[in-house]
């Protein structure tokens, strides 16, 4: 493996915005990331019943799309992106909500094309003009931190509410969420890392035992199945001619000029509530990069937006995904980056962390033994992962304010975007922003006179 020199980026072929790292050569492999991306493909495989449930696919067809997503989690390192990728998921209510105005079948299929196409669109025109990097920079941070707020609350309700999976697995959801809570955020379980080498390796592992805790608990209280492995054929390989017949517009034909004219609306909303993703991986890695001073990392928001543009037009043309392609799963990218944290003998790069756990979630969803063990788990696992979302989003929101007009605005916006949506919590944000600045400004007038 090219070793790296102090104070450094990772080694890299350079390629335009690009910087090309390939696993072994340009970083090296995690073992506790491997272990982490076995079992937490779990959350990964949670978008089958999704696409069951709205598209009308069978299993199969639903596990082959999985499968083709996971592969192109791969592209954000593989290109020169620091984060682990994943879903846009405060979108997803709103995704099939909007999808449900159309008929179960090729013309709701057809919609979400339309949709996808766009949304990989306005990520290639925020990417390649540069806006996107520009617009990270001039957010003011109260706004910044009312999107991380809002999704934070967003993903709290989600579980909790009325029609949340905490009703159904209430005490898998309690339990896990505790312990995951605690493994990740806890100083007293920091402590007892650097005391006991066990626990130090358990900790090593970030939200794995959660889903392991799950998975025992579950059965216990009679909320989930007891696990049971398949042995057989080893791995499934996708039906890419089926998938394409089924769900692609090469297959079931191209969207009308309508949908695409009804989508729009939907496609700003969806990029607001992406932007949150740029907002929170750029103050994670930024966290991480202020502790590790052996390794300059480097995070584009222009880079991230062009390469979630490439997987959002794949997955269009061949298999539209309702959970969309999104630049961040938070919940690992924290996991990865408080790993990282730790110095250089836990992980040597941030890259080798979070590439390590893409390729092996890609693997996992395709191995029959590993997917048959996990399907039980499939909502808490999906539920946890939210849960810390939730916990990541709020704290990185509160970290980010600067004073106490800040942090109202942040918390009147977050509040508005979780119960109304992205753009109404954007609007109410902006038009606080510019009403208490301007009060702020002539108080101090007064004052100075």
């Amino acid at each position: 493996m090219l070793a790296r020199e102090y104070g450094k980026e990772q080694p890299y072929i350079p390629l335009w915005i690009f910087k090309i790292r390939l696993p072994f050569i340009h970083y090296r492999w995690e073992w506790p990331e491997a272990i982490q991306g076995i079992l937490m493909c779990a959350t990964c495989l949670g978008a089958i019943p999704v696409l069951t449930d709205v598209l009308g696919v069978p299993f199969e067809i639903a596990w082959g799309m999985v499968i083709i997503n996971g592969l192109l989690y791969n592209l954000h390192v593989l290109l020169g992106d620091p984060v682990v990728p994943g879903w846009i998921t405060p979108a997803i209510p709103l995704v099939i909500a909007y999808l449900n105005n159309y008929a179960m079948g090729p013309e709701r299929t057809k919609a979400l094309i339309a949709l996808q196409l766009l949304v990989s669109i306005l990520f290639f025109i925020m990417g390649f003009t540069g806006a996107a990097e520009k617009l990270i920079q001039i957010i003011p941070n109260c706004i910044k931190a009312g999107v991380l707020l809002g999704a934070g609350i967003a993903s709290i309700i989600g579980e909790f509410g009325p029609n949340g999976r905490f009703n159904l697995y209430p005490f898998s959801i309690a339990i896990g969420g505790v312990f995951a809570y605690y493994l990740l955020f806890s100083n007293s379980f920091f402590r007892l890392r650097e005391r006991f080498k066990l626990i130090n390796v358990i900790g090593s592992y970030g939200m794995l035992p959660a889903i392991i805790l799950a998975i025992v608990i579950g059965p216990i209280f009679g909320e989930l199945p007891i696990p049971k492995p398949k042995i057989g054929t080893f791995f499934y390989i996708p039906n890419i001619n089926q998938i394409i017949k089924t769900v692609s517009p090469f297959g079931i034909g191209f969207p009308s000029l309508s949908l695409f004219l009804s989508a729009i609306p939907m496609v700003i909303v969806v990029y607001i509530i992406a932007f949150g993703d740029f907002v929170t991986a750029e103050a994670l890695i930024r966290e991480a990069d202020e502790v590790r001073q052996d390794e300059k990392i480097d995070f584009n928001a222009n880079r991230s937006n062009i390469i979630s543009g490439i997987r959002n037009l794949i997955m269009s043309l061949v298999a539209p995904y309702t959970q969309l392609c999104g630049p961040l799963w938070a919940a690992v990218t924290a996991s990865v980056a408080q790993r990282y944290k730790e110095g250089r003998k836990a992980m040597d790069s941030i890259y080798s962390g979070a590439g390590t756990f893409r390729w092996v979630t890609f693997i996992s969803v395709a191995t029959v033994p590993i997917v048959s063990l996990v399907q039980p788990v499939l909502p808490v696992a999906l539920s946890l992962t939210l849960l810390v979302q939730g916990y990541i989003c709020t704290r990185l929101a509160m970290d980010m304010c600067r004073n106490d007009t800040e942090r109202g605005i942040a918390g009147v916006m977050g509040s508005v975007l979780a119960i109304k949506g992205a753009a109404w919590g954007f609007a109410v944000g902006l038009i606080l922003f510019f009403v208490l600045s301007e009060l702020n400004t002539t108080h101090k007038t007064v004052v100075k006179s």
